[in-house]
C-alpha cells in the first residue's frame, strides 16, 4: 500500500464543484469512481482545495492509498483511460505517508481570465470572462496591489462557518495584458469563500469607473461593506498549489 500525490485538471463547467454531494456530477466522484474500479478502498479522496461549480482546474492536488503493483505512469495512464474528457490526472507520485494536500500546502494560486470583445466569443466563453468596453489595465494593476499582504479580507469573501477567521495573507496580486484581454493572477495562503471572484469584480468595478480607490481601500482595512456581486464562475481557475515541506496548521474554516 502507497500514498499517490495526484495532480489533475479539469474543466468545471459540467460539475457541481468538486467535492462529493448528493446525485450531481462532481469531480471526487468521477475519481472515487475511477479509482474504485483499480481497488481504492478509502472512504473519501483528499484534495488541497475546493472549487465551486464552474470553476476550473491546471493543478489540483489529492492523495490516496492504493495497492498498486505497477508504476506511477501506469496508473496515470489507467485512470485517465477510465476517467471522463473533462478531468485528467497530469501526475502521479508516490509521497510519505504524512503527506496532507492541504495541510501541508504552503498557498495556493488562482487564475482568472477576461477577454475584451464586443460580441460573445463561443470559443471563449467556457473559460474567460467577456467584458466591453476594454478594462484599463493600468487602473487594474493599480488596485491589485493594493490586496499584496496581511489583511482581514471580510468584505471580500466570508468564512465558512459564523465568526470564523478572516484573515488571509496575499503574497502576489497582479494583472497580465493578453492578446484580447488580461488575467489575473494571485496567490495567497488560504482563501475566503469566493474571495477571487468577489476580488475580480470590485477591481473590474473600480476600472469601470463604478466604485473609488479609496472605497475598495476602506472595505480592505475597515471591512466596509462594497457593492455587492462576483465575477462568473467560469473564468476562474486553481492554477498550482505550492508547497515548501512545511505543514501549515488551518482553521476549519479556511476554505482552499
Amino acid at each position: 500500500m502507497a500514498l499517490y500525490k495526484l495532480i489533475l485538471a479539469y474543466d468545471g463547467t459540467d460539475f457541481s464543484g468538486i467535492q462529493r454531494q448528493g446525485r450531481v456530477r462532481t469531480v471526487q466522484g468521477e475519481l472515487e469512481k475511477s479509482l474504485g474500479e483499480l481497488g481504492w478502498q478509502e472512504k473519501t479522496l483528499l484534495f488541497a482545495g475546493r472549487t465551486d461549480a464552474g470553476v476550473h482546474a491546471s493543478g489540483q492536488v489529492a492523495t490516496c492509498a492504493l495497492d498498486w503493483q505497477h508504476s506511477s505512469a501506469d496508473l496515470r495512464q489507467a485512470l485517465n483511460a477510465r476517467l471522463p474528457q473533462d478531468v485528467s490526472i497530469l501526475e502521479v507520485s508516490t509521497v510519505e505517508a504524512e503527506f496532507q494536500p492541504r495541510y501541508d500546502a504552503s498557498s495556493r494560486e488562482y487564475h482568472y481570465t477576461v477577454y475584451h470583445m464586443a460580441v460573445r466569443q463561443p470559443l471563449r466563453e467556457r473559460f474567460a470572462w467577456r467584458i466591453w468596453p476594454a478594462l484599463d489595465l493600468d487602473r487594474m494593476e493599480q488596485c491589485a496591489a493594493i490586496f499584496i499582504g496581511r489583511h482581514d479580507f471580510s468584505a471580500f469573501g466570508r468564512a465558512m462557518k459564523k465568526g470564523g477567521n478572516t484573515v488571509r495573507e496575499v503574497f502576489t496580486s497582479r494583472w497580465f495584458a493578453t492578446d484580447d484581454g488580461c488575467r489575473y493572477e494571485i496567490e495567497a495562503n488560504a482563501f475566503l469563500y469566493h474571495m477571487v471572484r468577489r476580488l475580480v469584480y470590485v477591481q473590474v468595478r473600480y476600472a469601470q469607473g463604478g466604485i473609488s480607490l479609496e472605497e475598495v481601500k476602506q472595505g480592505l482595512t475597515q471591512g466596509r461593506s462594497l457593492k455587492p456581486g462576483l465575477a462568473p464562475a467560469h473564468g476562474l481557475v486553481l492554477a498550482n498549489v505550492h508547497y515548501n515541506g512545511k505543514r501549515r496548521e488551518l482553521n476549519e474554516d479556511e476554505v482552499n
